[in-house]
């Protein structure tokens, strides 16, 4: 069978996953008795709830005697490298742009990895059956972006698709009237277009895995493309280390791609995207060859984390009080560590000390993602506030910088440039269209901890905000990213009642409601100054033959703000830790005791 390889990218929600899902099933995979209502790439519950991309996918379709492979790829700025290894698996690439958004941040990221990798690019303009789209003026700037990327002229000739993938329709024109049910279209420009794999099978073995995923029966497994050659279950192969060793391993199991089962098969040939079973420590970029001709293919970068965080066992008064926790010891929350790092390869776990870990990711997004994971297992962690990675070159600290990009209402735009100049935000661009303003930055990446929520009050949730890696700058010594806002934090421990918290409200704002139980040193609202005030959240009433019980019905309180992990990350500073059990989310201070924190605040300002 003929084979034809491609990767869909695009800028985060742009649509790549739906239509991935619609491709399948307008391709004839699938029996005609099937249930295709519930088919998605996404199949992880935080992919489903997020509606993100958050790994990788294979799949594949037969369609006119034509295999075609496909990789869905994610679109946050956090999972960029794997855009850049899964280019080494295709020959073409379907770029997915928004029929009313245009080009966006991640759409240059991604064109400009496929760009370097030398793939032949199909334009997809998704999402024409909005009101607000402008397909011919989105066609003309993904043009621009191609030449402005350095395209090739043979790249410059892209075919364009016009689609609406939510309601499974596409045609070559870009008038409406055009759309058919199905991507036919697509399909066939596929098998035009793109190229067939390079390679023979009837050279020396040479594969290499872009991605891994991991089992617990055969443990860790390779999944890439047979660059040449062919490969079989039980065939004895030798994996090209990084560091220039060499192993040999018996092949246990292969797996093929089609719809969506991964399948077993018995063997594969050049061309093939494939998952190899066998070795319980393969890595990306590493390659296998036979045994007779160790040819080893050039390694694939694999993009450095810029973020870390401290992740400990939870050492709070309420620990293991959850009714959900199973694993509560530093020996469990090591063990669940080390196997996140056999198939996340971004990932970087240092021990700290004996009962906490440095963990080190790509940004906030993929680290709050794993600490989502752990609690929905089970797990009761603290974590710390993220700090960015600083890097030694040459001598020179150096810090990660990242590129901006915001769309937000005009009456908003002042209070948000101000807020960036703070951040130490350098300004590249600003575009005014339909009462909107696109502003385009170069910012450090410390200064975008904590400035998501921040800019979502300010645009009062009308805000678009886009950013990926650009660049290691100089370090400059300036205080970035701190809360400007003390906190109200408990000094005793028990439940919350409405009298004290109608009187600890006139200080601030409250996260927690009546009923809640504290512990002493937990941070239960936002001071309105910027000192930190311990205030008692328990009192209750005094009761006299005057006063009645059910007068502490009338306190009214206000709602009090809602915690989301992502928040919390973003809120806490140096001294303060995020508590997180399967069921609760709490803010604390490091340092519990009211009277050791007055002092240790004090040593602070001598």
């Amino acid at each position: 069978m003929k084979k034809r390889n491609v990767a869909i990218i695009a800028h985060v929600d742009h649509g790549k996953t739906t239509l991935v899902d619609q491709i399948l099933k307008s391709s004839g995979t699938f029996r005609e008795n099937e249930d295709t209502s519930n088919i998605t790439m996404d199949s992880n519950a935080i992919e489903k709830e997020r509606g993100i991309t958050i790994l990788a996918k294979t799949t594949a379709i037969n369609y006119n005697d034509y295999r075609i492979n496909i990789v869905d790829t994610p679109g946050h700025a956090d999972f960029g490298g794997e855009v850049e290894r899964i280019m080494n698996m295709v020959d073409g690439a379907l770029l997915v742009v928004d029929a009313y958004e245009g080009p966006m941040p991640q759409t240059r990221f991604v064109l400009k990895k496929a760009l370097e990798a030398g793939v032949k690019p199909i334009v997809v303009i998704n999402k024409v059956d909005k009101p607000s789209a402008r397909c011919e003026k989105v066609v003309d700037e993904v043009l621009d972006l191609f030449i402005e990327l350095g395209a090739s002229d043979e790249q410059i000739d892209f075919k364009v698709v016009y689609a609406s993938a939510i309601n499974g329709t596409s045609s070559l024109d870009p008038d409406l009237s055009t759309q058919k049910p199905g991507f036919n279209p697509l399909l066939d420009l596929i098998i035009s277009e793109i190229p067939a794999p390079s390679g023979s099978a009837e050279e020396p073995l040479q594969f290499q895995p872009a991605l891994l995923d991991y089992n617990e029966y055969v443990g860790r497994i390779g999944v890439g493309r047979i660059h040449n050659g062919m490969i079989k279950v039980g065939q004895m192969v030798t994996c090209c280390r990084l560091d220039g060793t060499t192993k040999q391993f018996r092949v246990q199991k292969l797996f093929g791609f089609l719809g969506m089962k991964k399948i077993e098969v018995e063997s594969a040939e050049a061309g093939d995207i494939v998952a190899v079973a066998g070795l319980a420590d393969i890595s990306v970029g590493e390659t296998l060859c036979d045994t007779t001709h160790v040819l080893p293919l050039p390694p694939l970068r694999i993009d450095e984390p810029t973020l870390q965080m401290t992740f400990g066992t939870n050492t709070s008064p309420f620990a293991g009080r959850d009714q959900d926790t199973k694993f509560l010891t530093a020996r469990q929350l090591e063990d669940r560590l080390q196997k996140e790092l056999q198939k996340d390869i971004s990932l970087r776990v240092l021990p700290n000390d004996a009962e906490s870990w440095i963990v080190c990711g790509r940004g906030e997004l993929h680290l709050s993602i794993l600490i989502e994971n752990l609690r929905r297992e089970g797990y009761e962690l603290q974590v710390s506030k993220p700090k960015v990675i600083i890097k030694e070159i040459d001598g020179v600290k150096m810090e990660p910088f990242e590129e901006l990009e915001i769309e937000c209402p005009e009456e908003s735009v002042g209070s948000v440039i101000e807020q960036l100049g703070s951040r130490g935000a350098i300004m590249e661009n600003m575009t005014n269209f339909n009462n909107q303003t696109r502003l385009t930055y170069t910012i450090p990446s410390r200064g975008l901890i904590g400035f998501t929520t921040d800019f979502m009050t300010l645009t009062k949730g009308y805000g678009i905000i886009n950013h990926s890696f650009k660049e290691y700058r100089p370090y400059e010594n300036i205080n970035i990213g701190e809360r400007k806002l003390g906190v109200l934090v408990s000094i005793d421990e028990g439940k919350t009642t409405a009298y004290a918290l109608g009187s600890a409200e006139e200080r601030g704002v409250m996260f927690v409601t009546p009923g809640v139980e504290v512990y002493e040193g937990m941070i239960v609202g936002e001071h309105s100054r910027e000192n930190d005030l311990a205030v008692n959240v328990t009192k209750g009433k005094n009761l006299t033959n005057v006063r009645a019980a059910g007068s502490d019905h009338t306190v009214v309180l206000k709602r009090p703000r809602p915690i989301t992990l992502e928040y919390a990350l973003d809120y806490i500073n140096e001294d303060e830790l995020v508590e997180v059990t399967p069921h609760n989310l709490r803010l604390r201070k490091k340092t519990l005791n009211t009277e050791q924190r007055k002092k240790e605040d004090a040593r602070r300002q001598k």
